[in-house]
């Protein structure tokens, strides 16, 4: 082995110049790559297994995505289809990919965009391709520059008004690509029309494909997608809640939870009510495109369910709150928890009956249980506000003890300031000295210096955390947060209730039967603002 110095440093080469760290390093690196490629094998499949299983719907629009693209291919490889279409059946290629989705509602959606767009830009090109030809050629210019300055305007401006952003912006955007193909290339192409017409046959079929896929090929429902997302966020709720309560109460370390609280089914049952606002609003819009496909007609209120799912999200942030209970700093003991156990147990019980009550009530499509909230909600809380007011040391306190306690901290707080000024401010130098053993001395007053400025600053909060709980009342402080963060869980119950029940009369479920021998259909006739909101009239417009 050489030696090679540079300035300051000393690097090791091999017989052929190159460093041995360097050498080492791509080593090791091609030996990471190498275990990463055969481990990969393994970990696809694993996620192509976890991906199906989570949905298994997923596998059937793949397949469906795959036939209809096979369909549409054969205006390619088919002589007679080719020959009448030419190389535009490319558009019908691009359309089944851009406009299949995974629901019916959301195909219909831009599939009738894309052939709305495509109608109204072709007819409005050819009546500007119309009165230009009628004109000189360089006025003919002008015009068509002109058109295309003013129409692409008011297009782009439309596109913010919320409405047309809502429901036809993808709509606008083929109106604004078509006419722009169409006027600008029938300034120097003479057979436009016929390029027109071949593009516009071409997107009737890949979007005829579309259609014939999602609608009679195993459809999925965005409507079923809303009603089933609604009835998971209310078991999902009722969950959290119970073993939220029953691991307050439980015997086991809380501080490991706070390890895990990604993976706690605590947080899951929850995560998916805060996060379902834009799904709600996106399944609710292509819901509203879908036509009424049940076997009984059930009608799908969307914007009711919207409505229910921001009452559940208020509901949910509650449940936030109680679950952060348990991730506190100050614990209330076990044994003042154990007094209040059964009482709040009960009482989460019942919420959670309530909650899966709702839940099956939308399952079933049914009103609710005229019993939902039943005699032994009230009960519980009695017993919860009895059980409180059997305890009122630990809320209030006495002043002898409060008076010994601050004096305690007050002495505390004086002793901490009391000290000798160099052990608050460190060991400062006693004199300059030019020598290497001047330089030493410096730098190890200098580590424990830093050493034990900081042991200061990890013991800071460890002090403020001993001064808050020595406070006679700070071990009840914790808990009176759960308990009134329980009991605005109930009163937020109502609100969840009355939506759902709302929710049943505009869709017109049955009413409750307890042996549920037959059908009972209640209908009302809705207001005429939720009556407009129901029906699919995007499309006509």
């Amino acid at each position: 082995m050489a030696t090679k110095v540079h300035v300051g440093m000393e690097t090791e080469m091999n017989g052929n110049g190159v460093p041995e760290t360097f050498k080492n390093n791509w080593k090791k690196r091609l030996i990471e790559f190498s275990g990463k490629m055969k481990r990969s094998p393994g970990w696809l499949w694993r996620t192509i297994w976890k991906v199906g299983r989570e949905d298994p719907r997923r596998m059937i629009h793949a397949f469906k995505v795959g036939l209809s693209l096979t369909l549409v291919s054969l205006l390619y490889l088919m002589e007679p289809l080719f020959k009448g279409i030419g190389t535009n059946a490319i558009w019908a290629v691009m359309t089944v990919v851009v406009v299949l989705e995974f629901t019916a509602g959301a195909t219909l959606c831009k599939g009738l965009n894309r052939g709305l767009g495509t109608v109204l830009a072709g007819s409005l090109a050819f009546l500007i391709e119309f009165i230009a030809t009628k004109s000189g050629k360089a006025f003919r210019a002008v015009f068509i520059g002109a058109a295309v300055f003013l129409i692409g305007t008011t297009a782009t401006y439309m596109r913010f008004f919320p409405y047309i952003k809502k429901n036809y912006d993808y709509g606008v955007v083929i109106f604004l690509l078509t006419f722009n193909l169409i006027t600008v290339s029938s300034y120097r192409v003479e057979n436009v029309l016929k390029i027109a017409h071949d593009r516009f046959y071409t997107i009737v079929i890949g979007c005829g494909i579309c259609l014939f896929m999602s609608l009679l090929v195993f459809p999925i429902w965005s409507g079923e997608d809303l009603h089933n997302s609604t009835v998971g966020k209310l078991e999902g709720l009722a969950k959290s809640i119970e073993a939220c309560v029953n691991e307050y109460f439980n015997d086991s370390e809380l501080k490991e939870n706070q390890e895990k609280s990604s993976e706690d089914p605590i947080y899951k049952g929850y995560k998916a009510v805060l996060d379902s606002k834009s799904t709600d609003e996106t399944l609710a819009l292509y819901a509203s495109w879908e036509p009424r496909h049940s076997r009984h007609c059930y009608r799908f209120p969307w914007q009711q369910y919207v409505k229910v799912g921001a009452v559940l999200r208020q509901f949910g942030y509650t449940v936030v709150a109680l679950h952060g209970c348990l991730l506190t700093e100050i614990q209330t003991p076990r044994s003042v928890r154990a007094l209040f156990k059964d009482p709040c147990i009960r009482l989460a019980g019942e919420v959670t009956k309530a909650l899966m009550e709702l839940a099956n009530s939308i399952r079933n499509r049914r009103h609710c249980s005229p019993g939902i909230l039943s005699d032994h909600l009230h009960e519980a809380l009695q017993d919860l506000n009895t059980a409180i007011k059997s305890q009122p040391r630990l809320f209030l306190g006495s002043n002898n003890n409060q008076a010994n306690n601050m004096l305690a901290l007050a002495a505390a707080h004086a002793a901490r300031h009391n000290k000798p000024e160099n052990d608050r401010h460190g060991v400062s130098l006693s004199s300059v000295k030019t020598d290497s053993s001047a330089l030493m001395e410096w730098k190890t007053k200098r580590a424990s210096e830093q050493a034990k400025e900081n042991e200061r600053k990890v013991l800071r909060p460890q002090l403020s955390k001993i001064a808050i709980t020595s406070l006679e009342f700070s071990e009840a402080l914790p808990f009176a947060a759960f308990a009134s963060l329980l009991v605005e869980i109930v009163a937020r119950l109502d609100n969840v209730i009355e939506e759902v029940e709302e929710l049943g009369r505009i869709a017109c479920y049955k009413e409750y039967n307890p042996e549920d021998d037959e059908i009972i259909v209640k209908c009302e006739k809705p207001p005429v603002d939720v009556a407009k909101n129901q029906l699919p009239t995007h499309a006509s417009d």
